[in-house]
C-alpha cells in the first residue's frame, strides 16, 4: 500500500491486505507473500501478546524485503522505531486527533492509514487532512455482524464513488465477504487474521477479488 504503489494496485483491480498477529511463523507469512503478492501486510498484537520491537522487527523486515508494505497497528513511534512504511490505526472515539499525532509522529513519509468506523463525516474530514487511506471495519464488540456487514459494503460503494483517497474493507471474515466488497468498490481487502487460508487459498482469493471488481473508466 506504499504511496508510489496504490495507482497501480487500483488499476489491476482491488489488492489484498494481509493481517498477521505478532508471534506468526514467518515461514507461513513468507509463503503467503511469494504465493499471493498483498499490497500490505498489518502487524497487529495478539490477545496475549503486545506489539514490540523484538516481535515485530523480524515481520517487518520480512516484509519489506519482499517489497510490501509493512504496517504497525495502531502505534506510530513503534512504525517509526522500525522503520515500518507506516501504521494502520484502529478506531477511536476522536479518531481525527488520533491521525493528527500519529501524522506528527511520522511525518509525511510514512504511510497513515485509518480505521473511521462507521462514521462518513469523519471519513470525509481524514480524507481531507491527508489520510493515505480509509477504512471500514466491524470492531469483535457488535453483535448483529450482519447487519455492520450491509453497512460496511454501503460504506464502501458510497466512497468509492465519490472519492479518490484508497478505501480498505477491514475486518473481512471469509472469501465470499471480500469478492462482495470487490464488487462494491473496495481497492483493498483486509481479512480477520483468524480467517487463517492457506498462501494458495490467499492466492484464488486474490484472483477472485480482482475478477469481481467493477470496471472502472478511466478518467482522461
Amino acid at each position: 500500500m506504499a504511496r508510489q504503489d496504490q495507482e497501480q494496485d487500483q488499476k489491476d483491480g482491488p489488492a489484498l491486505c494481509v493481517v498477521v498477529t505478532a508471534g506468526s511463523s514467518p515461514d507461513a507469512l513468507a509463503d503467503v507473500l511469494k504465493r499471493a503478492h498483498p499490497a500490505s501486510v498489518i502487524i497487529a498484537p495478539s490477545d496475549g501478546e503486545p506489539l514490540t520491537a523484538a516481535n515485530a522487527r523480524p515481520l517487518v523486515e520480512l516484509v519489506q524485503s519482499q517489497e510490501i508494505a509493512a504496517l504497525i497497528y495502531g502505534d506510530a513511534q513503534l512504525a517509526r522505531t522500525l522503520r515500518a512504511d507506516g501504521v494502520h490505526l484502529p478506531w477511536h472515539q476522536d479518531v481525527v486527533a488520533q491521525y493528527g499525532e500519529a501524522r506528527d509522529i511520522l511525518g509525511t513519509r510514512y504511510i497513515v492509514g485509518i480505521d473511521v468506523g462507521r462514521s462518513r463525516h469523519d471519513a470525509m474530514t481524514l480524507a481531507e487532512e491527508g489520510a493515505d487511506y480509509i477504512g471500514f471495519g466491524i470492531p469483535p464488540h457488535v453483535e448483529d455482524r450482519e447487519a455492520a456487514g450491509n453497512r460496511r459494503r454501503e460504506l464502501v460503494a458510497w466512497w468509492s464513488e465519490i472519492f479518490e483517497v484508497p478505501c480498505i474493507a477491514l475486518d473481512v471474515e471469509t472469501p465470499e465477504e471480500a469478492e462482495t466488497l470487490s464488487a462494491a468498490g473496495a481497492d483493498f481487502i483486509a481479512l480477520v487474521p483468524s480467517c487463517a487460508l492457506t498462501a494458495d487459498e490467499f492466492a484464488t482469493l486474490r484472483d477472485a477479488i480482482v475478477a469481481a471488481a467493477p470496471v472502472r473508466e478511466e478518467v482522461a
